[in-house]
């Protein structure tokens, strides 16, 4: 089993947060996959973007906004 970190983007609104996480590799027909723990942080990320909490968002990875090119 081996294991690669990779940027994952979590889209909500126009807000993106650039999260890392690890990928699992193995010899199963599921892999790559996530570990649950990376899979719970994805999560958490999205609803502190969709409540605003910047801060919590922000401990996992950069906050990106999102505006229109005019």
């Amino acid at each position: 089993m081996n294991r690669r970190m990779k940027k994952k983007y979590v889209h909500e609104g126009k807000y993106v947060a650039e999260v890392e996480v690890s990928l699992i590799e193995d010899e199963t027909e599921w892999s790559p996959y996530l570990s649950i723990e990376d899979a719970y942080k994805l999560d958490d990320v999205r609803d502190a973007l969709r409540q605003g909490d910047f801060d919590s968002a922000a401990q996992y990875g950069r906050i990106y906004e999102l505006r229109p090119v005019t």
